[in-house]
């Protein structure tokens, strides 16, 4: 089983450079801390009729859509399980925190949760920034969290009870790079980001992928940084435009993604669009209508599958729910789906047995095959998508 260190600094402080590379430390635990986080490890969750899972993410206020599609999808996924018996004999419960997606209620939920000593783990957190502070408060006290959308290259290397069900940022900045220049034949490249630490280090991500490599014959001419949730984007892109961009790659989620589109497509008619997984949703098409037509993004989940399964997911999840799933949310239902089946296979819900089976495993789910490597994290194949007639596509 691995071993790994925890290298982040508590209450959210985390050092970026050059490619993500966050870093950081903390104290040498005491003897009574260790000999607290041994004790705690090794105990039974939840209840003798229930056993808790614990979902945590922004339920409210801006992103909501997010925690609330991490609900429904353990919801959904708990009440499969609870049909056929639940797990070792006993019903599944979820229990929804809502962090506002800030990192200062994401340290006192993960307290919380701590102290209650109830959950046999955690799905969430969903920003990058808000899981880099509450794992290590999960890794200290021995709980496991699995986060369905994490990108941060550090993250699941906080310690051995943290996983994601997420490729890290340098391979889905690869996949967007690769569809702007192989696939849409782009050789100007504009940048477009939220002035968040994701979208900040997406970008530089994307920058240094370019810039350093000849064989693509790509440059960079222009990058803007914008405020998430802004009305107008026009002064960002007409500086692209002026820059000579073909294609803008705009690191941010839905809410960016839609009016960039519409507002680009004033200027430029003939600029492409090229976003990430986490503006795969359905509100993208509702907010952008006739604008977002072509925009493509590399996502792991695609809810146009014709695999069987995922069909009867999809039109399950739609018609419970009113919308069909995002591939964030689809990574929380096969998160919640990994977490049981470790602890059918411990047999228990002891979270350091549960931890170890989860590294053994391997599972089939809606996103595709997951194994665990030794730090935590999952390699999964990227599906590049576009939007065609109002629909989600394969790209040909």
């Amino acid at each position: 089983m691995k071993k790994r260190i925890l290298s982040v600094v508590l209450a959210g402080t985390v050092v970026f450079s050059g490619l993500l590379t966050g870093c950081g430390s903390t104290e040498k635990k005491t003897e009574n801390t260790a000999t607290e986080k041994t004790e705690s490890k090794g105990e039974e969750k939840g209840s003798e009729d229930t056993i808790k899972i614990a979902v945590a993410g922004p339920m409210t206020g801006d992103n909501s859509e997010y925690g609330i599609g991490f609900n429904n999808a353990a919801t959904m996924m708990a009440e499969q399980w609870n049909e056929k018996g639940g797990v070792l004999d006993k019903e599944i419960e979820i229990i929804a925190y809502d962090d506002k997606n800030t990192s200062e209620e994401a340290t006192t939920i993960a307290q919380k949760i701590v102290s209650d000593k109830e959950a046999a783990g955690v799905i969430g957190h969903f920003a990058s920034g808000v899981c880099m502070t509450a794992a290590p408060i999960y890794q200290e006290n021995g709980i496991i969290e699995i986060s369905p959308s994490s990108s941060h290259p550090d993250y699941a290397g906080i310690g051995d009870y943290i996983f994601r069900n997420n490729t890290i940022i340098s391979k889905e900045a690869a996949a967007s790079v690769d569809i702007a220049i192989n696939d849409l034949g782009k050789k100007n490249i504009g940048i477009i980001s939220i002035m968040t630490d994701w979208g900040t280090n997406t970008s530089q991500l994307i920058k240094e992928m370019i810039e350093s490599d000849e064989s693509l014959g790509a440059t960079v001419v222009a990058h803007e940084e914008v405020m998430e949730g802004s009305d107008d984007y026009t002064p960002a892109i007409t500086k692209l435009n002026e820059a000579g961009a073909d294609v803008i790659i705009c690191c941010g989620m839905y809410n960016l993604v839609a009016p960039v589109a519409k507002q680009a497509k004033q200027i430029n008619p003939d600029v492409a669009i090229v976003g990430f997984s986490n503006a795969y949703s359905q509100q993208l098409i509702e907010l952008g209508g006739e604008a977002v037509e072509g925009v493509c993004f590399p996502v792991i989940f695609f809810s146009e599958s014709d695999d069987p399964e995922v069909k009867e997911y999809v039109d399950t999840f739609t018609e419970k729910y009113g919308a069909a799933p995002s591939a964030l949310t689809s990574q929380a239902y096969d998160s919640v789906g990994l977490l049981l089946t470790a602890i059918e296979k411990a047999g228990t819900t002891d979270s350091e047995k549960v931890k170890d089976a989860l590294y053994e495993i391997e599972y089939e789910g809606v996103t595709g095959h997951t194994k665990f490597d030794e730090n935590g994290d999952v390699d999964k194949e990227f599906v590049k998508v576009t939007i065609k007639d109002g629909k989600f596509v394969k790209m040909d």
